[in-house]
């Protein structure tokens, strides 16, 4: 049974080998040449200036969030998708449900004007 991973435990060591010798060869061919340009941290094209610090308002993280909710959404209608023949008409019913409230909430927020970017 073990012979049947033999592929698989000579193509790790291929790899594992392949890397360590470009990782070898680049230390010891690379030029290594240090100056304070070279060595000060890279910012989008930007010098660093300030405090690394900064304080986001809120609505950063309340956009977040609801990105993070919609992404449950949809974590929770793959899988009823891939089942949905099997669930029949109760299955449906009640993904409908489950995308109610969510369109209810969305609906909510969007009223309270937390979308708003102003």
């Amino acid at each position: 049974m073990l012979i049947d991973y033999l592929p698989i435990l000579i193509y790790m060591l291929i790899s594992i080998g392949l890397v360590g010798l470009i990782v070898l060869m680049s230390e010891f061919l690379g030029k290594k040449r240090h100056t304070p340009a070279k060595d000060m941290p890279y910012e989008c094209g930007m010098d660093p200036i300030g405090d690394a610090r900064h304080r986001y308002a809120v609505r950063f993280y309340v956009i977040a969030m609801f990105f993070i909710v919609f992404d449950i959404e949809a974590i929770f209608i793959y899988p009823w998708a891939v089942i949905f023949k099997q669930l029949g008409w109760f299955g449906f019913w009640e993904m409908l449900v489950f995308i109610g409230i969510l369109t209810v909430g969305l609906v909510y927020v969007w009223g309270k004007g937390a979308l708003e970017w102003e």
